[in-house]
């Protein structure tokens, strides 16, 4: 049966809760632990987003199948921007492009409110959200938030720190509108090694990667800090290594963003995965990465 996907407000009581409902089959989450309809709601009459992935199909029937959730927040600065909480697609639509789409749509509706930044948090050990984030949609990052929300009992994030990069999506800017479409593709890693771009921590090898027993020093005008392509299969064999790769990388970005690097990218080849920094960054820089 032929579907097409289709993003719009959610706007009836009925979608609401499908929306709640949505959060309990992505998460496995518990009734305390969901955003309920009424937060939802009352959000998105006060300046806030709620956008749905609707499936719909050649007979005209519909099901919600994904959505995106945000609100104004402020910066530290005293700025308005948007702060995007929360993003879901159903198991069975995943890497069908529908969390892009929903993100390209929120961006269009934060611009027609005149706010040019939106920020989110996620774990900057998850190589495929950290693909999206920074190689499609142009995101940066050089902030590091320790064990953000504590202990969290879902099945992705249960046993470990909630550790978080907090990137900026400067949605106005030309990082971001060379970013969106299909025409960039950015550095290569053969590249960049080649141009003297050195990993700061080469995985020890094995059955799966582990973080090495020293790393290079922090210097240059840009670098790779390379992180597991698998994080949750690391995690499910051997908590251990997975919190070990929490506390080496933890400390890797730490010391980078002290040292005034900025996150501008994922490289992801030969079923490895490294983020590039570069130094000094600015939002309205355009220059190739």
């Amino acid at each position: 049966m032929d579907v097409e996907i289709e993003i719009r407000p959610i706007e009836t009581h009925d979608e609401y809760r499908a929306v709640e409902q949505l959060q309990r089959e992505v998460w496995d989450l518990e009734d305390s632990e969901i955003v309920p309809d009424h937060v939802l709601l009352t959000a998105q009459k006060n300046g806030g987003i709620v956008l749905g992935a609707f499936a719909i199909t050649s007979g005209g029937g519909e099901q919600l199948v994904g959505f995106i959730f945000g609100f104004v927040g402020l910066t530290a600065g005293g700025s308005v921007k948007h702060c995007s909480h929360i993003a879901g697609v159903a198991p069975a639509y995943q890497n069908r492009n529908v969390g892009y789409r929903l993100k390209l749509a929120q961006r269009e509706h934060v611009l027609g409110q005149g706010m040019d930044l939106i920020t989110w948090t996620f774990d900057p050990l998850e190589s495929r959200n950290a693909r999206l984030n920074f190689h499609k949609l142009g995101v940066t990052c050089s902030t590091y938030l320790q064990n953000l929300y504590g202990d969290i009992r879902d099945a992705l994030n249960m046993g470990l720190p909630s550790d978080r990069f907090q990137v900026d999506w400067r949605i106005a800017s030309d990082h971001v509108a060379n970013r969106l479409g299909d025409r960039w593709t950015g550095p290569s890693l053969s590249v960049l090694r080649t141009g003297g771009v050195s990993v700061l921590n080469p995985a020890l090898p094995g059955d799966m990667p582990r973080p090495p027993n020293a790393v290079l020093p922090i210097v240059g005008d840009r670098l790779l800090i390379q992180i597991p392509a698998r994080f949750q299969a690391i995690k499910a064999a051997d908590l251990g290594l997975a919190r070990a790769w929490r506390e080496h990388t933890r400390g890797l970005f730490e010391a980078a963003f002290a040292a005034g690097y900025t996150v501008v990218d994922l490289l992801f080849e030969e079923g490895q995965s490294f983020y590039l920094l570069k130094k000094d960054w600015r939002p309205n820089e355009d220059r190739a990465c």
